[in-house]
């Protein structure tokens, strides 16, 4: 299990944009699940919508993304580097995530060549699928010497 200051050891995403509280299962290169404790003083909510507030569903997916940029950049060969989204496939909405909600977010690696990579995410909230697609990802070296 890794808490949130582990995993801003291995992402660079700082207040307010961290959205992974703790990672409860990791295999390494694999697949990981994170856990995102949905606020109502989240900053989104202030306008998102204001007396109806809804997690906006481009950082479900963004979270999403953070626990799988944890998968890779735990693995010694990628350590250091920056997780960059390149697109995104087959994304669903089914259920909206409101305030009290807490977001368990499945992420799986399905292929890494070199420094472009798919994985495939789902996000719930208690048994309920909330979101899901497939996330395209690059990796880039913070110095280029690496």
């Amino acid at each position: 299990m890794l808490q949130s200051q582990e995993i801003q050891e291995i992402i660079p995403h700082r207040y307010p944009f961290l959205m992974v509280d703790r990672i409860i299962e990791l295999e390494e290169g694999k697949r990981a699940v994170g856990i995102k404790n949905v606020s109502s003083n989240e900053p989104f909510f202030q306008g998102h919508f204001p007396g109806h507030p809804i997690m906006p569903g481009a950082l479900i997916l963004e979270a999403l993304a953070q626990v799988g940029a944890v998968i890779i950049l735990r693995m010694p060969e990628y350590a250091g580097c920056l997780a960059v989204f390149a697109g995104l496939d087959d994304v669903k909405f089914k259920r909206q995530v409101i305030p009290g909600d807490q977001l368990r977010l499945e992420v799986e690696l399905i292929k890494l060549r070199k420094m472009f990579g798919f994985a495939q995410g789902k996000a719930y909230v208690g048994e309920a699928l909330v979101a899901e697609g497939t996330i395209k990802f690059f990796l880039e070296r913070k110095n280029p010497a690496q």
